[in-house]
């Protein structure tokens, strides 16, 4: 499957940053992880420190698939509301699961405290209402979240277009979000991995999949044989091929990213990520070294060969978008591309195994608008998992809640 099209900015800034092996042996290990981008990186770094035997596998180069292509915002609010989680699961478990995204914030950036160069940076989010009808809604779950005592302002009409120069029915601005290059933490976690006794494989695919009650049993597509008591699938995308059961529907989503702009020129884009209430929505945020990053237009292609042909199109529209909403910003626009994504309905992730692989097999699909913070979320899921141990979020993240 092609993730990806254009010219994805941490690939282009990057490169081929670190040469890992492919698989010239048969394995026996504790656990494997069957996929090397930001998910994988996350669930080997935090399972190595746990004292497992941690061996990753990687179909392409480390990194390389949708980690190269996500605009990596970091946030506690997910793309469904916390009202509709609440109407759909209880507040109880509504709170769950956006308390749990706000510590995977703060859990991140102590995961990669001593990484140096990841473009890691606190930031603000500014989520406004599209129109009237979302404004109400807005209300509506900005109250809910201080009831659970969420840090966040509501920003009338006048307020936001003064701190912001947006003019829009109202937003909420929440103090707690984050900004990461993910390609690059992928790597570097892996790299931390190999040097904490793991092993990470790239350019190794794995061709067939055979569990038991005892353990798991997998061929490279280089013959070599890999045994495991546990696997966890974090190919992204490309987990749902292991399942016959549909549990998400894959889109594309576009974005470009522009040349550097002065803090003067950025104002509170500076640090403060920006995103709206429609659906799909238009978001944005800055990198550390003065760019602006717009993403969105997203759309139900999941045809590698159309999303390329759509990818300046899409770029032009976003970068009017932006012109509408700050009409004073100049900017010249940089790199573009497109990438596959995820939703489930529901837009929470799946972590655990699925009845048709068995106890042994875990997915970590960390799909949707939150991505990373899920991937944080996952780690110590999973382990539970793996552990049989109690974990609060296990049910409400499992396959379990679609037959529900």
């Amino acid at each position: 499957m092609d993730l990806k099209s254009g010219y994805p900015f941490w690939a282009v800034k990057n490169g081929l940053m670190t040469t890992f092996d492919t698989l010239q042996q048969n394995i026996d290990t504790e656990l494997v992880i069957i996929g090397g981008g930001i998910t994988g990186a996350l669930l080997a770094d935090h399972f190595t420190t746990q004292g497992y035997a941690v061996t990753v596998i990687e179909r392409r180069e480390i990194g390389w698939g949708s980690s190269a292509a996500s605009t990596a915002l970091l946030q506690y609010e997910i793309d469904t509301h916390m009202v509709d989680l609440a109407e759909q699961y209880g507040e109880q478990n509504a709170y769950l699961a956006y308390q749990a995204c706000a510590d995977a914030i703060l859990q991140l950036k102590h995961i990669v405290s001593n990484f140096a160069d990841v473009d890691f940076a606190m930031q603000q989010s500014l989520y406004y209402a599209s129109n009237d009808k979302d404004a109400k809604r807005m209300r509506d779950e900005f109250a809910l979240r201080r009831k659970y005592d969420f840090a966040a302002n509501w920003l009338d009409p006048a307020a936001l277009k003064a701190q912001y120069g947006i003019e829009a029915p109202g937003a909420i601005l929440t103090e707690l979000a984050a900004r990461i290059d993910p390609y690059k933490t992928a790597h570097k976690l892996l790299r931390r991995v190999r040097s904490n006794g793991g092993q990470v494989f790239e350019r190794s695919a794995v061709s067939s999949l055979q569990a038991t009650e005892s353990g798991v049993t997998m061929l490279s597509g280089s013959g070599h044989r890999i045994e495991a008591k546990h696997v966890i699938i974090a190919s992204g995308y490309e987990s749902q091929t292991y399942l016959q059961q549909s549990v998400a529907k894959n889109h594309s989503s576009y974005a470009f990213i522009t040349d550097p702009m002065s803090p003067a020129a950025l104002g509170k884009l500076t640090d403060t990520m920006v995103w709206e209430s429609a659906r799909p929505y238009i978001y944005m945020r800055t990198t550390g070294d003065g760019r602006l990053l717009v993403g969105g237009e997203d759309d139900t292609i999941d045809i590698p060969g159309k999303r390329d042909a759509k990818v300046q199109k899409k770029a032009t529209t976003l970068a009017d978008k932006v012109h509408a909403l700050f009409p004073q910003l100049e900017f010249e626009q940089g790199f573009a591309w497109g990438g596959t994504f995820a939703e489930t309905d529901d837009g929470l992730p799946f972590f655990g195994p699925h009845e048709e692989l068995g106890s042994r097999v875990h997915f970590a699909m960390a799909y949707g608008g939150n991505g990373i913070s899920y991937s944080v979320i996952g780690c110590e899921l999973l382990q539970a998992w793996i552990e049989q141990k109690e974990h609060p979020l296990k049910s409400l993240f499992s396959f379990s809640r679609l037959s529900d």
